[in-house]
């Protein structure tokens, strides 16, 4: 029975089987107004969707916590990862952010004013800008990351190790199935 009454495991058959989600229930509704309907896309990207949507507060959350938004950690976090000297070019920032460079503009001014990036010229082309992370921001990047894998670690729980390695591998060769379809540049993300 689907109507969200029975608990895991209340038949024999539904043993080490996860009880109805949110997901089901929408596939459930929706089967009974469109019943022609396959709504099977639903049961995978319906999922990631609300994945991503219960875990985001606890993620907005861990980075507020350093004092940061979501868009503010995602500029030193991209400084931080590009490894030593820790300097992009704002074009290269952008594009990896996948925002507009006023968008961009904006970030970097918060950022600059916490003493998190600097603006330096280019050593190349004293025209150009280069976007560098300092000290400060070096180490707030690395530990608000550390703290949110932490925290994104704890949300894995129900999965045991190899159950995660093959949810990422799935996922993974969704993903490039889905970037490998789309023109350049619209697949990028955080």
């Amino acid at each position: 029975m689907m109507d969200g009454t029975e608990g895991n495991g209340d038949r024999p058959e539904d043993k080490g089987r996860p009880s109805e989600d949110h997901v089901d229930r929408l596939r459930r509704q929706w089967t009974l107004e469109l019943p022609d309907l396959d709504t099977e896309p639903m049961a995978i990207l319906g999922r990631a969707f609300r994945l991503s949507n219960l875990v985001r507060p606890s993620i907005e959350a861990t980075f507020a916590d350093f004092g940061l938004d979501r868009g503010e950690f995602d500029v030193i976090a991209t400084l931080r990862r590009s490894g030593p000297p820790y300097r992009l070019t704002p074009t290269d920032m952008y594009s990896a952010l996948m925002i507009s460079s006023g968008g961009l503009t904006h970030r970097l001014d918060r950022l600059e004013k916490a003493g998190l990036i600097c603006r330096e010229k280019s050593p190349r082309d004293g025209r150009s800008v280069l976007v560098a992370l300092t000290e400060a921001g070096a180490a707030l990047a690395e530990k608000a990351f550390r703290t949110d894998m932490a925290s994104e670690s704890s949300f894995l729980q129900a999965l045991d190790g190899q159950e995660r390695e093959a949810l990422a591998a799935l996922l993974r060769k969704l993903i490039a199935g889905i970037e490998n379809d789309q023109p350049r540049g619209e697949s990028e993300a955080g």
